[in-house]
């Protein structure tokens, strides 16, 4: 026969005056520990006694019941209840819930005490974090979280600071799969898919560290403490539109850039008015970059100039500030301590003083007709000027000194008229912006020929590694070229197959579809390819012809360079001019072989890749070509970005392609297979970029 389970009885509950309590000489807890008594009736007066007190009656000396009640369990909420009544806040009388044991039980009433002490368990920071953020939602500030719950509003920040870590990392720590030390470091950025990115990478290693995450997390970012971020200033930076990340957890040297593209136009921007200031001084050039490599002015003479003297004024300041210096480095020269402001003032005397060593020069007018000036960021963030250095090519033949201004010094001599300095910011000259209105077509600027060709030069590699047999031919004369005619170009096809990288490309070009053609091809033959050497060997001869003509024309497809550049006229690095012709002839030929048509491999015209980069008459002569004579005079009449956007539209199915772009007639070609004798009309002119684009910052300093 079953025995029937005994079944427990729970304890009754009773509202009991307070002064029928007394505190338990049995309760465990000693040591006062977390939350103070104050703070705790504090929240009973806000919030009421959330917890009742567990209670039994107390028994005289003949087992008796005395009317009292002694309280083991939760004796500090008897102290915070009895220090509201001490400030006459709660009537000594007033009912307090109770959880009322027998006076006889079993258990003891000091296991009672110790069991509710050490049963407790702590709320989890996720749930702290999502309590807090439900409060915050509901209207309460961070500030009056901090206040309701007697903590720093600092430790709300953080905890609401969570919100930016991916809903997947969260349970993952919830399920204590990270630490919460690694939880926070993912604070440092709000893009929850790199979050993921970089939990994928490293949740399996041995590296993964919270400083190993915030520099996974914060490498496209800059430092604010970075020189380039002091010299704008964060203010202006964030007065721009910029954000900077901070990092509530760790000391973050004033937290992260996250728009570097928006801090190198403030950049240039500050670089090149400091410029066009020093360019009234009378220079010949004045080169602007945020920092120049080590040597940059090897080769440069440096022009002598002569130090301006002190002012009368200047050496009384001079004199007072070294008085007050040594005074103060006599009076604390005893003291094992320097106070905080005294330290901040000798620093600011001693940088007073170093101005004061640090002279203007003065250079005369015909020298300075010649030389010229480096502008940059010194590791400080201040403005580093480097004046009066003269180029081999400007040194002046005896008896044919350079015209100047009389009397032109840097410091702002007479008043006479001064030629106008030719600034380059990161080796480009910024000229003057052209009229965009000027009814006449301009040459293409290098740089969008090169993106162009970009385009181009990967659609003619997919195009190549999808017609094996051209590729194999092109392979066989370029072979045979090297061993019959060495002393030809180069030409089109890199024989060894060395990947060309661009170095000019638009934001779209990662995602074309020659690109993700190319990446799949490869991907794919990768899966296939032994990593050992003999072990290829082998793999390679057993395969069929078709197999190794296949994997042939893959890996010829790298070496294809159809990439405009701007030719090098000197020799040496670059290109020459005639190399640069039979490239792209031999591009050409390439490109009629394959059959490659740029619009069936996708490319459009957009407002980024071509139509917002060049000028007015460019956006209308390709209207007019693509959607005929009548659609571009809807457009004649509008601002340069409307028209950009309207010329997107009508030329969107149309199959237009800018010059670079197209199939060239082979029956236009000088010489037929060889190379043109003439560049055809974009690539005309002297070369130079011209500033086509009313929102593109001419004055970017170069990131190299």
């Amino acid at each position: 026969m079953a025995t029937a389970t005994q079944k427990i009885t729970l304890s009754s509950s009773r509202d009991i005056p307070f002064n029928k309590l007394v505190l338990s000489q049995s309760n465990v807890r000693r040591v006062k520990a977390g939350i103070s008594v104050e703070e705790l009736a504090e929240s009973i007066a806000r919030r009421g006694l959330i917890q009742s007190l567990h209670v039994r009656p107390e028994l005289d000396a003949e087992g008796k019941e005395t009317g009292l009640f002694e309280v083991p369990a939760g004796g500090r909420r008897y102290r915070a209840l009895e220090l509201l009544v001490k400030q006459k806040r709660l009537n000594k009388t007033a009912p307090v819930p109770c959880i009322v044991s027998e006076a006889g039980d079993d258990i003891l009433i000091d296991e009672v005490s110790l069991a509710e002490n050490i049963e407790r368990a702590p709320l989890h920071p996720l749930d702290q974090f999502r309590a807090f953020q439900v409060l915050r939602e509901k209207g309460m500030s961070e500030e009056e979280i901090a206040a309701a719950f007697f903590i720093d509003a600092k430790v709300v920040k953080q905890r609401l600071r969570l919100v930016s870590v991916s809903p997947a990392l969260l349970e993952i720590y919830a399920e204590d799969g990270m630490t919460l030390e690694q939880l926070m470091a993912f604070t440092v950025s709000d893009d929850h898919t790199r979050q993921e990115q970089v939990w994928e990478a490293i949740k399996d290693g041995w590296q993964k560290e919270p400083y190993t995450i915030r520099r996974m997390l914060t490498e496209t970012t800059v430092r604010a403490s970075d020189k380039r971020a002091l010299f704008v200033g964060i203010e202006s930076y964030e007065a721009a539109g910029g954000y900077v990340l901070r990092d509530l957890f760790q000391q973050d040297d004033g937290g992260w850039l996250q728009d570097p593209v928006l801090l190198d136009r403030l950049v240039g921007e500050k670089l090149k008015a400091e410029a066009e200031t020093i360019a009234a001084e009378g220079w010949k050039w004045i080169e602007v970059a945020a920092d120049f490599p080590y040597g940059h002015t090897s080769g440069m003479r440096r022009l002598a100039g002569t130090t301006i003297d002190l002012t009368d004024e200047e050496r009384a300041d001079r004199e007072k500030l070294r008085d007050e210096f040594e005074a103060l480095e006599a009076e604390y020269a005893e003291a094992d301590e320097v106070p905080d402001e005294v330290d901040a003032r000798l620093g600011e005397i001693e940088e007073a003083l170093e101005a004061f060593e640090t002279r203007p020069m003065r250079y005369d007018a015909d020298q300075m007709a010649r030389a010229g000036v480096f502008i940059s960021i010194r590791h400080d963030g201040q403005l580093a000027v480097e004046r009066g250095y003269v180029r081999a090519d400007d040194e002046a033949m005896e008896g044919q000194e350079g015209q100047g201004a009389d009397g032109c010094s840097p410091e702002g001599g007479e008043s006479g008229g001064v030629q106008r300095a030719v600034i380059m910011v990161g080796g480009t000259t910024t000229e003057p912006e052209e009229d965009d209105e000027v009814e006449t077509i301009r040459p293409l600027p290098d740089r969008l020929v090169s993106e162009l060709t970009a385009h181009r030069t990967l659609a003619l590699r997919d195009a190549v590694a999808a017609n094996p047999h051209v590729a194999m031919t092109a392979l066989l004369h370029r072979l045979v070229t090297d061993c019959l005619l060495p002393h030809s170009t180069k030409g089109c096809l890199e024989a060894h197959v060395r990947e060309v990288h661009f170095p000019a490309q638009a934001d779209d070009l990662v995602e074309s579809v020659s690109a993700r053609a190319i990446a799949e091809r490869h991907e794919r033959w990768g899966d296939h390819i032994p990593a050992d050497d003999a072990a290829l060997w082998d793999w390679l001869v057993d395969q069929d012809d078709d197999t190794r003509m296949e994997l042939l024309a893959h890996c010829v497809s790298f070496g294809v360079n159809a990439l405009h550049e701007k030719p090098n006229p000197y020799g040496g690095m670059g290109v020459s001019q005639h190399g640069l012709d039979v490239r792209l002839s031999q591009a050409d030929r390439l490109a009629r072989a394959t059959g490659l048509d740029m619009v069936a491999v996708g490319w459009r015209p957009t407002v980024g890749n071509y139509l917002g980069r060049v000028t007015k008459p460019r956006i209308i002569e390709a209207v007019r070509e693509g959607a005929g004579e009548r659609a571009a005079q809807l457009i004649d009449h509008l601002k340069k970005g409307d028209m950009a956007k309207e010329a997107e539209r009508l030329l969107a199915e149309t199959g237009w392609l800018p010059e670079p772009l197209r199939m060239v007639d082979p029956d236009a070609e000088a010489g037929g297979d060889t190379e043109a004798d003439d560049l055809p009309e974009f690539l005309a002119g002297d070369g130079e970029d011209e500033e086509v684009a009313e929102d593109e910052e001419q004055s970017m300093v170069a990131a190299e």
